[in-house]
């Protein structure tokens, strides 16, 4: 089993940033790539970002490139996404997501463990 917690969401005035956080623990064979994705009302859950534990591979959404960045702490067995230049299109539940695969998927079905969220508002 492998377990996330999600934390750093909140609000935020347009423009501004936000890190937030996920704390993996368990099995280190089902989460080698780490990934984000998010949810705003009545839409679909769409991946943001993903990470390699072991390697320096990222991959991004259009959406987010040049303004999201992910990245890992083995030490903490955390990983990041610091977000900048946050817009009103930005506001979603953030989801951390881990998965087993060697390379970084951009579907759900492709992770088998999700955290629970966390609330990202941004006022325009």
């Amino acid at each position: 089993q492998v377990q996330l917690v999600e934390s750093g969401g909140g609000l935020v005035q347009a423009g501004g940033s936000l890190r937030l956080s996920c704390a993996a623990s368990g099995r280190t064979f089902s989460r080698n790539v780490m990934g984000w994705f998010r949810q705003a009302p009545g839409k679909e859950r769409e991946f943001v970002a993903g990470v390699h534990w072991g390697g320096a591979s990222t991959l991004y959404a259009d959406s987010v490139k040049g303004r999201f960045t992910i990245s890992r702490d083995n030490a903490k067995n955390t990983i990041y996404l610091q977000m900048n230049s946050l817009n009103s299109e930005d506001t979603a539940i953030y989801y951390c997501a881990a998965a087993g695969t060697l390379l970084i998927p951009t579907t759900t079905s492709a992770y088998a463990y999700w955290g629970q969220g966390t609330q990202v508002t941004v006022n325009s």
